[in-house]
């Protein structure tokens, strides 16, 4: 499958298609909770479970961890928790001390901000310069171990960090306090992403030289938050300008778009993007598969069957007649999936039923 995924998406399967589910959420949802897995799953590692399901991963978690980031040494990172689970980050440097706040969610493993990173302008100019000063390396063993855990399962994948103000909004300062920014000190907030897209072509560099062919931008673009005007000033740049340089390395680029985003898709064909994930199609997200086809024309689409459709608040029906309405849309522009993963209240076993829709139709041609 790892081949095969690269031939897919370099047009040399013959006009085949991959069946791709994200699984990851199902697992490590349960596992939190304490809930076994159903037979036969329990015991099983992930890569087990996608062996025993017969199908692909998109595999960022096994190759994200290849890039190695690093801060300047002189910053020092300190991290205290309380008794109560109020967890501290205090980040000094030689330019100021920035301080962010965590709470342990009851729901996952996942923290919850209380204070972010970057809370006014003195702290943005803080990470200005911890972008200014952040490098980047490829570790090669890690690319070797995730290539053995995930031997036959799917090539090389990753996403990488998100870009600009979609960096503020989920990573560094949350939403509000975003547009708050954006309208207070301007000119501080341009030169934090001046700082952002340098230190991320750094990265560039690194991904450009390593055998990974497929890169992400793990953006996660909802059009409820990112309007038209926010897409064009501040990300629409920004993907052309990564699109250029990795195409240039003989990269294939997409990017995570899972909320609501019928507002930007007019603009996905100018993003230099080859193809877009996780968009969401109704009744889960905002969109007609029809009205994501018209816009991406011959891009291709990663995923396109809603979550809710595993589970068994709908029928298997509905399930394969949406696998099978993909399939006429998009392929072979198509990595099937779902947007953007099933859920730990999804039933396992629909994966298979995809599975079987995606191998009559491989057959069929």
């Amino acid at each position: 499958l790892a081949q095969f995924n690269l031939d897919v998406i370099r047009g040399r399967a013959g006009g085949g298609i991959i069946w791709q589910p994200r699984i990851d959420c199902w697992l490590t949802d349960k596992q939190f909770a304490g809930e076994p897995l159903p037979q036969p799953y329990e015991g099983m590692t992930l890569p087990e479970i996608y062996r025993y399901l017969g199908c692909s991963n998109r595999t960022y978690g096994a190759f994200n961890p290849c890039f190695c980031s690093a801060e300047d040494p002189r910053v020092c990172i300190t991290r205290r928790e309380t008794s109560d689970g109020i967890i501290e980050d205090v980040i000094e440097t030689p330019v100021g001390t920035q301080k962010a706040v965590f709470e342990r969610s009851p729901n996952s493993n996942y923290l919850k901000h209380i204070k972010w990173p970057i809370a006014d302008e003195a702290d943005m100019k803080i990470s200005i310069w911890r972008e200014e000063h952040r490098t980047w390396s490829w570790d090669q063993a890690c690319y070797e171990q995730a290539c053995r855990d995930w031997a036959g399962l799917g090539a090389p994948t990753v996403f990488i960090p998100r870009v600009t103000i979609q960096k503020l909004y989920i990573d560094e300062m949350g939403v509000e306090d975003t547009i708050y920014a954006l309208a207070d000190y301007p000119d501080t907030c341009q030169a934090y992403f001046d700082a952002l897209v340098a230190n991320q072509e750094r990265l560039i560099e690194v991904i450009n030289a390593s055998p990974i062919q497929i890169i992400n931008f793990g953006d996660n673009v909802h059009a409820g938050t990112l309007s038209p005007q926010l897409f064009e000033q501040y990300v629409l740049p920004a993907y052309q300008r990564r699109c250029e340089l990795l195409h240039a390395g003989g990269k294939f680029v997409h990017a995570h778009w899972d909320g609501d985003c019928k507002p930007l898709l007019p603009y996905a064909k100018a993003t230099g993007l080859d193809g877009i994930e996780a968009i969401t199609p109704q009744p889960q997200g905002d969109v007609t598969l029809e009205e994501v086809k018209e816009a991406l024309g011959e891009m291709w689409l990663i995923d396109g069957i809603p979550a809710i459709y595993f589970d068994q608040t709908f029928s298997e029906q509905t399930l394969i007649d949406c696998a099978k309405k993909c399939i006429d849309l998009f392929a072979p522009q198509l990595v099937l999936g779902i947007s953007d993963e099933i859920s730990s209240t999804g039933d396992i076993e629909r994966i298979g039923l995809v599975g079987q829709v995606v191998d009559d139709y491989n057959a069929s041609i």
